[in-house]
């Protein structure tokens, strides 16, 4: 994790291991996170995203958001889906909008549709 004693872009800015030491909080994932992920995705061809993996608006904690970014702009002849509003502003921001394949603003109604609950958006549509 990269972690730091403050909300702030400022502070006692560190990366940590798995443990967090008291006073400090989490805001990004640190570098074995991100291999971890890049292994992961390693020839995916569905990725369905929801949510940066930091407090990407602060330039020190944007890191991970990037390097996730960068792992699903690279994928080949992937499916790349991102849910979520600050995903979508994450992807927006960075500059990967066009080497996705679809966002979505809404986050919390993409996880509902995946579970299988019905939107109240799309039963309108079918009752049609």
């Amino acid at each position: 994790s990269v972690i730091n004693n403050a909300f702030a872009a400022e502070g006692d800015i560190k990366v940590c291991g798995e443990d967090v030491p008291d006073g400090y909080m989490g805001l990004d994932i640190g570098p074995k996170s991100v291999e971890n992920i890049k292994n992961a995705l390693a020839g995916a061809k569905t990725v369905i995203w929801n949510g940066p993996m930091g407090v990407f608006e602060m330039e020190p904690f944007a890191k991970g958001t990037v390097a996730v970014c960068e792992a699903l702009a690279n994928l080949d002849d992937a499916n790349t889906i991102i849910g979520g509003g600050d995903s979508a502003a994450a992807v927006m921001q960075l500059g990967y909008a066009d080497k996705v394949s679809h966002i979505s603003t809404g986050g919390g109604a993409s996880l509902e549709y995946m579970e299988g609950k019905v939107l109240p958006g799309i039963a309108a549509i079918d009752d049609k």
